[in-house]
């Protein structure tokens, strides 16, 4: 009976939804693991090759949910041998031994730790086994990536409301998802507006550096633990949110303390952190200056060809923004701008002015695109994001750059609404 309330707890705490032994197929972490007749859970794996611990800590909870408790406390012993400092095996370890003593009716039970930290480790727990019901989105690519520029090997997409970054590979222009991982947020949640607030910024996002844990040690020393093995830093603010009047700074991916495995899913100052693993991990993948990072409150996934349509629209769009540019016809290219247009100091009459009396001491203009990347804006499907590099010449002065412009849809037209140098 003792451990058959430790059993309905765990469950009853950990598990949104039935998380049961007769599941056939459990996607933790971006490794299926399938149940196999006659044993716990067969991973694929070479006895002498570690599943992950989120893994590992599934195959406890599994076992508890099954009452085999005697396997559980095998299986979280594995997780602890190979990672001591994951607190949250540790509490769980706690409550299988406590169980054998005297009944239970929480997690965290045997814990002597503060009330808040337990409520810590409970949310991670249920944030974990959450990830792991879900299906990875093997034939489906969120909503926001249209379209990636050839030079963008990879994209990563954070899902604030589960607590996961997504890694998406360019596969000739379209998504393709490679891997997950469980990341903490802003300990006030999402939708950061001002300095100190505490909460993690959405928007679509890039990678402006790696500072690598020599760097960090040097510029930022006791205080650098908190980043673990590294950071990379995003352009938070971004064009947007400066237009929205949100400030602040620092906003970074970064590792964790190296006296724990990870951290709950709520517990930054505003960055998005993963387990040092994971964070050298995904750090193959980043390209400084190129790679993007959208924040989203919660991924709308959909088909891979779903955003065809939007990104034809947006296409024709831009190429008549150079095509009328290119003419010196200042009110067809100006009709490309929204009555909304600001960019820094200049609002769309400043900007027409200013346009048309450059383009009236010009005989002739020359306008390249190429490397074209689109994204829609998390939160607003009517937003997008559009960057590229553009090759200007004209009669009188040329030069090269990448742009960045935001498009936002009226009706059935897009429309730049910020424009501005990437």
């Amino acid at each position: 009976m003792k451990r058959l309330l430790l059993g309905c707890a765990l469950t009853t705490a950990l598990l949104a939804t039935a998380l049961t032994p007769s599941s056939t197929t459990l996607a933790l972490g971006n490794r299926p693991l399938s149940a196999v007749p006659g044993s716990f859970i067969s991973t694929g794996l070479h006895s002498k090759t570690l599943a992950p611990p989120e893994a590992m800590l599934a195959q406890t909870l599994l076992a508890i949910t099954s009452s085999r408790f005697d396997l559980a406390l095998t299986e979280i012993e594995k997780v602890l041998d190979s990672y001591p400092n994951f607190r949250l095996a540790h509490l769980i370890r706690g409550d299988l031994l406590m169980a054998r003593a005297r009944p239970i009716n929480s997690i965290g039970t045997a814990s002597d730790a503060p009330a808040d930290r337990i409520a810590d480790l409970r949310d991670e727990a249920m944030a974990r086994l959450v990830r792991h019901q879900q299906e990875r989105p093997v034939d489906k690519v969120p909503i926001n990536l249209l379209q990636l520029e050839p030079d963008q090997k990879f994209a990563f997409v954070v899902d604030a409301s589960k607590y996961t970054l997504y890694v998406f590979e360019n596969d000739n222009g379209k998504p393709r998802y490679v891997a997950d991982y469980y990341t903490t947020i802003g300990r006030n949640g999402t939708e950061k507006a001002r300095e100190g607030d505490k909460k993690t910024p959405l928007g679509v996002y890039h990678v402006t550096g790696n500072l690598q844990k020599d760097y960090l040690v040097k510029t930022y020393g006791n205080q650098s633990t908190l980043y673990g093995d590294g950071a990379f830093p995003l352009n938070y603010p971004n064009d947007w949110d400066r237009r929205l009047r949100r400030n602040g700074h620092g906003i970074w991916l970064h590792g964790v303390p190296f006296d724990t495995y990870s951290r709950p899913p709520r517990a930054s100052d505003g960055c998005v952190a993963l387990t040092n693993e994971d964070l050298l991990a995904i750090s193959k993948h980043v390209q400084v200056g190129i790679t993007p990072v959208i924040i989203s409150p919660k991924v709308e996934w959909v088909d891979a060809d779903a955003g065809q349509k939007t990104r034809e629209a947006l296409m024709q769009s831009l190429e008549g923004w150079r095509a009328d540019w290119e003419s010196r016809n200042t009110d067809k290219y100006l009709r490309h701008y929204s009555r909304k247009f600001a960019s820094g100091k200049h609002d769309l009459a400043a900007w027409a002015q200013q346009k048309r009396f450059l383009n009236n001491g010009k005989s002739w203009i020359k306008v390249k695109i190429d490397h074209v990347s689109m994204f829609l804006y998390p939160g607003s499907n009517d937003l997008a994001v559009v960057t590229f590099e553009q090759d200007y010449a004209s009669s009188n002065v040329s030069n090269k750059m990448r742009k960045r412009q935001y498009w936002q849809r009226e009706g059935v037209t897009w429309r730049i609404v910020h424009e501005g140098a990437a």
